[in-house]
């Protein structure tokens, strides 16, 4: 190498050093700024956005969140119901606001549905940061007082005996509650008629009334109809019983392998700094560790989950690829 070329190649490795310097300095800068900025955080009240209408199970869920957010953040936290299209609407609202961690978005156990049944103007997976699960536990199947059936085995019998005659309500079509009860009626090898209503509401009301016989719905929903004779409770949708109701089997005790989860979670956008993601989920973590949080949430057949972000998104990309081939099986189409 002649002197020249060792000057060019001296001078080439000081450039290096000089960038690589500049960029690490830039990094560092970057994250002392977003440290420094979770902890800071919150400076003024932060929105949840719950993409259902007041009143129904996650309603709830979505103001336990906030109210313990609100206890340990020093800043309110604003509950903002924004219902729609199986809760799409309300989560497009939510993963379109800027990543700064002032806009959480409850999601419930419908989020990994809608993408097989509605066109979503943002990406399910890429599009969001999940930040904690909240809750999980099953749906309770329900049935008329009036119907001849106590079991889950007499309602297999009886939709067999009578294929079709048997109508369930659901909260509408395309719902998780729809979803649920066609993928048991294929694995069970029976049909019956579904009734879509407008919400939770309806749907019991009309059941309770004996317009339809049958409805899988919400634990906070549901029992306290059964509990006061108005509907007849039969089974659960998740693989294990429940501590609220020890006596009502499980779905899969009579349909091996059918397993079916309410549950309930927060999300961010994509880009919000993880010092913030850390934050609201170590602040949750510990709300759901709580004697008083978990009698809460035990009262309505749920329990907390919690987990790391990690976790709860690879639950939803999971159960994204799960529902889309029951959709397809179902030959389900949203209104």
């Amino acid at each position: 190498m002649n002197a020249f070329d060792s000057c060019a190649a001296g001078a080439r490795q000081a450039v290096s050093r000089t960038a690589l310097r500049a960029a690490l300095s830039l990094f560092v800068t970057g994250l002392l700024a977003s440290v420094s900025f979770a902890q800071t955080y919150p400076v003024k009240p932060v929105r949840m956005i719950i993409p259902f209408a007041p009143g129904g199970g996650s309603d709830f869920i979505g103001r336990i969140a906030a109210q313990q957010l609100t206890e340990v953040l020093g800043q309110t936290v604003i509950v903002e119901n924004r219902g729609g299209a199986g809760g799409s609407l309300g989560v497009e609202v939510g993963m379109k606001s800027p990543p700064d961690g002032y806009t959480l978005t409850l999601i419930a156990a419908s989020y990994p549905v809608n993408p097989s049944l509605y066109k979503l103007n943002f990406d399910p997976v890429k599009d969001i940061q999940p930040v904690i699960q909240m809750s999980q536990g099953p749906f309770l199947v329900a049935v008329h007082p009036s119907l001849p059936v106590k079991t889950i085995k007499d309602l297999i019998a009886l939709s067999k005996k009578s294929p079709g005659t048997l109508n369930y309500a659901t909260s509408g079509q395309g719902s998780i509650v729809h979803l649920a009860t066609e993928h048991f009626s294929n694995m069970a090898g029976i049909k019956m008629t579904h009734i879509p209503y407008k919400g939770t509401g309806p749907a019991l009301t009309d059941t309770i009334g004996g317009h339809t016989t049958v409805i899988f719905g919400s634990i906070a929903s549901t029992l306290p109809f059964v509990r006061a004779g108005k509907l007849r409770g039969i089974a659960v949708t998740t693989a294990q019983r429940i501590p609220a109701e020890p006596n009502v089997p499980s779905i899969a005790e009579t349909v091996p392998g059918y397993d079916v989860t309410n549950w309930h979670g927060v999300l961010v956008p994509r880009g919000t700094p993880r010092p913030i993601v850390d934050r609201v989920n170590a602040e949750l973590s510990k709300a759901l560790k709580n004697k008083e949080m978990i009698d809460r949430l035990q009262a309505d057949g749920v329990s907390p989950a919690g987990g790391t972000p990690e976790e709860f998104g690879a639950r939803i990309a999971r159960e994204i690829e799960l529902w889309r081939k029951i959709v397809a099986q179902a030959g389900v189409k949203a209104e």
